[in-house]
Parts: structure tokens; sequence; C-alpha cells
């Protein structure tokens, strides 16, 4: 069977070169005789996989020498907790709620310490960014948290919140390596690998080291201190050696491709040919205000569900795979990430113009 075009808003599409190479190395990886899967983390040949991961992951994002890089299992949602254990000294912490994500990272957060809501997307379905040039910024707060791009509503920060001098905190799963990062402009970023980077099962932590502490919350379990996974280099158990290792193929692919100055022209010849299909179309319309628009993830609708479920079924037998939209706006998304070549989305429009002329 063909390779389909796979919409899905994570795990996602990843480069066929990247799983070529897998494929080939499957059995013998580098002359060890054996796979990825089988390798000890503790042997020289996993400690080469890491350590160029890393480094390779440094040199696109120019990660300064101050940040530590964290290979950790868990995924994102984990860090909903780790960060206001480790990073909550105060115990206060203020968030801007724009997605479902960043809604359940508040609602984690408050568990822990003072968690304020100080702006908020959720009067509109998170169809939009709250102007975010003057915040009710807490005076005695740790940190700042925005998720960086919401992949369920379609919105993406275009200028960070002004946080009045205190520690930004980002969540970028479902943007990161799209698009250059000035990484000085957090404390931390962190990001679960399964929509832009490898497969499900690994979240990476870029964590400014005057953040990593011993004197972290009472009770904060070992394996969630930042402070033991960076004393260790990731090691401090098993990490999850295979997912590590394609995300290292994933960023040697991009570093090939030219960077991320490169994935961002990219991105947005890619985006701008569905976003200028949908602002035309008298059947479909996005759903986001088209100044917050994301890069990654486009929700659109047609305003009827039945018709809705027409075209997803019909994209479906056509080979455009995961177009439902999230259960909770409905509707359809298309999750454009890096590893998304443009031809998936000039064929899509081409399948949605199709669609609109038959059922006008």
């Amino acid at each position: 069977m063909a390779r389909v075009y796979n919409f899905s808003a994570g795990p996602s599409m990843l480069p066929v070169e990247v799983l070529k190479e897998a494929a080939e190395e499957m059995l013998d990886y580098n002359g060890t005789g054996m796979s990825v899967m089988e390798m000890s983390h503790r042997s020289k040949a996993f400690e080469e996989i890491i350590q160029s991961a890393e480094q390779d992951l440094r040199d696109l994002m120019n990660i300064p020498d101050n940040y530590k890089v964290l290979f950790l299992q868990g995924g994102a949602s984990q860090q909903f907790s780790a960060i206001p254990m480790n990073l909550m000294k105060n115990g206060v912490a203020d968030y801007i709620v724009t997605g479902q994500w960043a809604k359940k990272a508040y609602e984690e957060a408050c568990r822990y310490g003072k968690a304020n809501k100080i702006a908020t997307s959720e009067d509109k379905t998170f169809s939009y960014i709250p102007d975010c040039s003057d915040l009710p910024i807490s005076e005695d707060a740790d940190y700042v948290y925005i998720c960086h791009n919401n992949t369920i509503y379609g919105t993406t920060f275009k200028e960070l919140p002004n946080t009045k001098g205190k520690t930004l905190v980002a969540d970028m799963s479902s943007d990161i390596l799209s698009q250059p990062v000035n990484v000085e402009d957090y404390g931390m970023i962190y990001f679960g690998v399964q929509k832009n980077v490898g497969p499900a099962g690994v979240v990476v932590v870029i964590i400014r080291e005057d953040l990593i502490r011993d004197d972290v919350m009472e009770g904060t379990p070992t394996m969630l201190k930042y402070k033991t996974q960076a004393d260790a280099d990731s090691l401090y158990n098993t990490p999850p050696a295979y997912g590590i290792y394609i995300c290292g193929k994933v960023f040697k692919h991009l570093k090939k491709l030219g960077g991320l100055e490169k994935m961002k022209e990219y991105n947005e010849k890619k985006a701008k040919i569905l976003y200028d299909f949908l602002d035309a179309s008298k059947l479909f319309k996005g759903t986001v205000v088209a100044k917050d628009r994301s890069l990654m993830n486009v929700p659109f609708v047609t305003g009827d569900k039945d018709m809705d479920a027409k075209f997803v079924k019909e994209a479906t037998e056509a080979g455009f795979v995961n177009l439902k939209g999230h259960r909770s706006v409905g509707g359809m998304r298309a999750s454009i990430y890096n590893a998304m070549p443009m031809e998936g989305v000039e064929k899509l429009v081409e399948f949605m113009k199709k669609f609109e002329e038959e059922n006008a």
C-alpha cells in the first residue's frame, strides 16, 4: 500500500529519509551487530547517539552553554507537575491559558501552589491569543507559563508575553524546530517529541542552569527533579533509547535541510497554500483569528456536522488521513508539521476544491 498523507496532530509523520535509514539499521546499528532497541544505554554506541543528538539540537537552536538539555520520559503531561515542583520557590506562578494543554498545566500547578490565571482566551473557544503586553504579573511569581502553539485550536504566540522580568516557561510540543527560537528569552522550554521530532515517549527539557536546584518542593519524586536528571546526563535510569536515536536522526536531517530559518520559510509557504484556500472558500472556513494562526495546526469547518463527517470520510478514502478535528471542537484539523511535504498540502487543497464543487 502507498503511504498516506498523515495530517494527525501527533504522533505524526516523520521524514521518509529518516524512516528508511532507521529501517536499514534495524538489525545492525553501525556494526554493533544489534539494533538500538537492544542496546545497553550504558554502552559506548548509545553514549555516542545521545551525545550527538544533544549537540545537533544545540546547533539547530543555538542553545547557550548555560542551558542543560535533558532527554526524559513521561511525555509533556508529566512536566505539568514537574515544573511547579521544581520551580515554585515562592509557591506562586502565573499561567496564560490559551488552550486545552495550558489549561491542564494550570490545573495541575494549582495542586502544588498558588497558580494564577492571568490571561485566557477561553471566552471565544481559544480562537485567539489574548493581548499579553501588560499583564497583572504577580510580584512574587516564580515563573510565567505559556503553551507556545495550540495544537487543538490552531493558535500561536507571534509575540512573547511581557513577563516584567519573570522567568518564562514554554511548552513547545507542537511547533518546536518549525522556526528559529531565541532560547535566552526563556528560562525553560520543553516539548513532547511526537509531533515534529520523533516517536512518542520522549520529552526534551531545555533549562537554564540557575533553575536547576536541590531545594525543590518537599515530596518531589527523585525522578522528577531536574537536578537528578542533569547530574546524570539524562541517564539516571534507562532512557527511551530508541526514541532518542530517531530524534537524533531528525535533528541531523533538519541540519542537512539548512536549519530552522529554512524550515520557517518552508512552513510559511506550506501554511499559506491552505490558509489562502480557506479564506477564498465558500464551503470551508478557518476558525482562528487571522493574526494568531498557527503554521502547524490548521482547524477548519463547513458549519454543518454532517458535511464535516462526509468530508472526513471521503478524504480518508482518498489517502488524506486523521483530518477529524479534536473532539472538543469538532470540524476538521490539518496538522502540517515539518515532515508534511508541500505536495501533501497542495493535494489536500486540490481535494478540498473538488469536494466543494461537488457539495456546493
